[in-house]
């Protein structure tokens, strides 16, 4: 019996010496343990945040490659657009392309009508004679030139034809009237188109966007999926094309009005000139 109690207490010592297990190196009591294993007893946060830039590298080299596949865009649209889809698309540029085209070679000729305009009033009425005044003005398309022109040989070549049965006052005005009927239609051609340009291109674009929201409607019936990824790609699409068509109206709306208030303002100049012309015409036939 006394025996059995010194085995007991030998027992109990040597538990009380041996240290307890430590839960983040995972020993147990009697195995053999790295002294290099201390030097692991860190954090996990502290693991996490040396393994952090890594990640994040990793990520930052992955999104170049993620947008670069960016499976939505103009260049999706015309991909993946049937034979209506890129007409539209073509007939809408070509729209547009040619209303700018008109817009600045309109306000090119104007700025040269502008400029004759000026011209004319400083140079042509200080001559001494209509001959005169005539060689002042300078250019092949002077329109002041050939309006000047044209009154000279009406009064000239009056005489002497059917013509002169008709009085001479009346002759000179009918000729200088026709230079002012046609430079107004110059300086109104491909208006109209502007005009047709900003009124249709709108519903242009819309019929673009109704076309291809049906095929996108169909395509997904046909997958048989209907989550925000596969409705909001192709319809993202196809209100591109709405976009567009507002894109080429609205240049189009406003070169229109400010082309048509210009050619006004440059009319307005051209008649007050042919005004004075006629009533100088007159009197020195009359003389």
């Amino acid at each position: 019996m006394a025996g059995e109690n010194i085995q007991l207490a030998q027992n109990t010592a040597t538990d009380a010496a041996t240290p307890p297990a430590d839960p983040a190196l995972d020993v147990m009591p009697g195995d053999a343990v790295d002294p290099g294993a201390a030097d692991l007893s860190g954090t996990t946060d502290d693991l996490l945040l040396d393994a952090a830039p890594d990640t994040t590298e990793a990520a930052a080299e992955a999104l170049p490659a993620n947008e670069a596949e960016n499976p939505y865009g103009l260049a999706a649209l015309w991909a993946q657009g049937d034979f209506i889809a890129r007409g539209t698309l073509i007939i809408l540029v070509g729209m547009s392309l040619y209303s700018w085209f008109l817009i600045l070679t309109k306000l090119w000729d104007q700025a040269r009508m502008l400029k004759q305009a000026r011209q004319a009033n400083r140079d042509f009425w200080t001559g001494t004679s209509l001959t005169d005044g005539l060689q002042k003005l300078t250019g092949s398309d002077n329109a002041y030139r050939t309006l000047v022109e044209s009154g000279i040989n009406a009064s000239s070549h009056h005489e002497g034809k059917l013509t002169d049965k008709v009085p001479l006052a009346d002759w000179i005005s009918g000729n200088l009237q026709r230079n002012v009927d046609r430079l107004n239609n110059e300086l109104q051609g491909g208006l109209s188109f502007l005009a047709s340009v900003g009124s249709t291109a709108p519903f242009v674009g819309l019929f673009g966007t109704v076309w291809g929201i049906y095929h996108a409607l169909i395509a997904i019936g046909v997958a048989g999926q209907a989550s925000i990824d596969k409705v909001a790609g192709p319809v993202g699409e196809a209100l591109i094309m709405t976009a567009i068509g507002l894109a080429v109206a609205v240049p189009a709306v406003l070169g229109y009005n400010l082309l048509l208030r210009r050619n006004k303002a440059i009319l307005d100049q051209y008649r007050y000139f042919t005004n004075d012309l006629y009533a100088t015409l007159v009197s020195s036939k009359q003389k």
